[in-house]
């Protein structure tokens, strides 16, 4: 019989950052057991549980006894399976009674008995003899025995605790498990845990509701939960409940509520009530960001903006328990957020003291790296790089920008060695620009400041203006040439790609160039091209191109990144063209034949040479093609320098028809290879088309 069924571990509280992945993970893992041995059915429904106290899980149409499985079981080859006399062989007999089937043995070899099935089939190699039959599915206790425990060892604990029982035995687990809970429809099924029995009583509300509650039946978990216990079970619900508490609470305010501060504070609470509360507007001179670290980190407060993102002097907290007079909690936690911003402030007002150029040399005492040094050590390198950076990114007006960026990567890290950051260390570059404004610095060198740890993560904001633009290029690439350089190659999914104009495999040099002076680095250009080209090619798939098609482009290994996009939206209006296949598979062809011979691009095409008509069409439309595809392909132009291609899909299947190109005469031989070197030169000068051949 198909019943709902309901587990529910009852623990101490649960580490919230870690709660929701650790309720899905239940859900997730005691489902699939269950499905592997055959209770579940197509309609079953798994709904995940979380809440500070329990982690539990809902699975709707689970059976009572697995369905019964077929078992297939290769027995022997048929030629042992009888005598010489033609009679059922000993070995055979033996078998069977072993598996407790010898009345199949009489009817043997097409024995048929209710389930059981002998028969007689090749697998591949010779003919065996088989047993096809019905095993009768378990009971639930013990399926959903053998899956809990399953469950409970391949949680993602983030760490774990181990603890003691009243008997004396030990357990680990994430915290201390208190009850187990396991109700199919009404009735118990008595599994054991961590050295508990499932019963049906559980526990509600730390405060809001006391006594035991027990559960009726596996259908009346959550609102039983809800109504005796002041508890909402769903994580999912919950969060709905908290982010509609704060959007009403806001009062025409727009609510700052990161994913990751909805998901913690919804895990410490489970009946949710949202109040809200104020501070002096005078700490509204500290900048935003600090008040809105100090709010959300230190308090699991939500702060408030006005509809032009200014933040207000008010902020929503979300309560555990709903009261009839919130007043003396909310002032509680006013007092509280007061002394947090008043740290803030007084950090704030002691940075300003002094100056950020002045900070500088005392990043001499901040260790960047073992082996690469200080911080001071890498602020030189990256001051260097920034230049010539600068010199190549606009070489008729490169002074007055060259200046900007060694300045701004001068004082890039200073704001390391302020209070500010010393307290919140997300707060690096934002301060800094802070700093940098109060200092009287020029605003593109404190944009450049903030803005050079972009992009932080993917799909992130990328530098805006160009001394901001360069000194982020310049960090990144100086981090790749270390990080390389030491044999510690960076792993992450950051996109270090804000480019504009550069060749990038120059600047790589150049980033290598400026940690020279390092004992422990080796040069390894080629890694850190390959490294950038491996996260452009994992980039690129994100954004919804075909694996053909970035290796059409990225095989080129271009310079220049900034024209990607362009080269890849040109790719994908050729391939719509009806010569597209054609001049793709001609271009393989090509490539195949300039690879397997040594005079290949050797010498240039020496049009007396030319004695076949097709041959002689092919150097005509290469003649005229050339100019034609570089032309566009200058102006940026891509999908019209690929269109032009289509120009030589007749006199190149004509040429490939009428011309043998290894010809015996060893000048008209690379003469012709010559050729084919032009025209694969003309085609792939926007990327390698021969990618896209089927």
């Amino acid at each position: 019989m198909a019943e709902t069924l309901v587990v529910e571990l009852l623990t101490e509280e649960l580490p919230p950052k870690a709660l929701r992945r650790l309720g899905d993970a239940f859900a997730s893992a005691i489902a699939g057991g269950l499905r592997e041995q055959g209770f579940l059915g197509p309609s079953s429904h798994v709904t995940p549980y979380a809440t500070p106290r329990r982690l539990a899980v809902s699975i709707s149409d689970v059976r009572a006894e697995a369905e019964d499985k077929e078992v297939i079981e290769k027995l022997m080859p048929v030629a042992a399976a009888k005598d010489a006399s033609g009679n059922v062989s000993q070995a055979l007999l033996k078998r069977l009674e072993k598996l407790g089937r010898q009345h199949l043995a009489g009817h043997y070899p097409d024995a048929w008995d209710g389930p059981d099935h002998l028969y007689v089939q090749s697998d591949g190699k010779g003919e065996y003899v088989w047993l096809r039959s019905l095993a009768k599915g378990e009971g639930l206790f013990a399926g959903l025995e053998a899956a809990l425990n399953d469950a409970i060892g391949k949680l993602p604990i983030p760490k774990v605790m181990s603890y003691q029982r009243a008997d004396g035995a030990t357990f680990k687990f994430v915290r201390p498990v208190h009850r187990l809970i396991a109700l199919h429809g009404a009735e118990i099924v008595p599994v054991s845990a961590l050295g508990l029995t499932a019963g049906r009583a559980t526990l509600g509300h730390r405060f809001l509701a006391k006594a035991p509650i027990d559960i009726a039946n596996a259908e009346s978990y959550v609102p039983a939960l809800a109504a005796e216990g002041k508890v909402i079970a769903s994580f999912a619900e919950r969060r709905a409940r908290i982010v509609g508490g704060l959007e009403q609470a806001a009062g025409g305010g727009s609510v700052i509520m990161p994913d990751e501060l909805l998901d913690e504070v919804t895990a410490l609470v489970e009946w949710p009530k949202v109040y809200a509360g104020g501070f002096d507007a005078a700490f509204l001179a500290v900048p935003q960001e600090c008040l809105i670290l100090t709010m959300q980190r230190n308090q699991r407060y939500f702060a408030l903006a006005d509809p032009r993102g200014k933040l207000q002097n008010r902020f929503l907290m979300v309560s555990n328990t709903e009261l009839r007079d919130p007043a003396p909690v909310i002032h509680g936690n006013e007092r509280v957020l007061r002394a947090r911003l008043a740290d803030a402030k007084f950090f704030y007002d002691q940075d300003r003291k002094i100056k950020l150029e002045l900070r500088v040399p005392r990043l001499a005492s901040v260790v960047y790296h073992n082996k690469l040094g200080s911080q001071i050590d890498r602020v030189k390198r990256l001051e260097k790089l920034a230049g010539q950076i600068a010199g190549l990114y606009d070489p008729e007006h490169s002074d007055g920008l060259i200046q900007l960026c060694k300045r701004a990567a001068y004082l890039s890290k200073a704001d390391l060695v302020t209070e500010m950051v010393g307290e919140f260390p997300e707060l690096q570059g934002i301060m800094g620009r802070y700093y940098a404004l109060h200092d009287g610095e020029d605003p593109l060198v404190a944009d450049a400041i903030a803005e050079h740890y972009r992009p932080r993560f993917s799909g992130d904001t990328l530098p805006a203006r160009d001394p901001a633009i360069i000194l982020a290029l310049a960090d990144k690439l100086l981090t790749l040439s270390e990080m390389f350089g030491i044999g510690n190659a960076p792993t992450g999914d950051k996109d270090p790609f804000g480019l504009r104009r550069a060749a990038l495999e120059k600047l790589v040099r150049l980033a290598f160039d400026a940690v020279a002076d390092v004992p422990a680095i080796e040069r390894k250009v080629d890694e850190v091209m390959s490294f950038v080209f491996d996260r452009l090619r994992a980039l690129l798939r994100e954004r919804g191109h075909s694996a053909n098609h970035v290796e059409a482009v990225l095989s080129m290994r271009p310079d220049r990144i900034d024209t990607l996009p362009a080269q890849m939206e040109a790719i994908r209006v050729f391939v719509t063209l009806p010569e597209a296949e054609a001049l793709a598979s001609a271009n393989k062809r090509i490539g195949n034949i300039l690879r397997k011979s040594e005079s290949a691009g050797r010498t240039a095409v020496d049009h007396s040479l030319l004695a076949e008509g097709a041959e002689q069409d092919l150097y005509s439309t290469v003649q005229n093609m050339v100019p034609l595809v570089s032309s566009h392909v200058r102006r940026g132009d891509y999908t019209e320098a690929l269109r032009a291609l289509a120009s030589a899909r007749a006199p190149v299947d004509r040429f490939f028809d009428d011309v043998l190109v290894m010809a015996d005469d060893p000048a008209v031989r690379a003469n012709r290879l010559a050729l084919l070197r032009a025209l694969a030169e003309a085609m792939n000068q926007v990327a390698d088309i021969s990618k896209l051949a089927v």
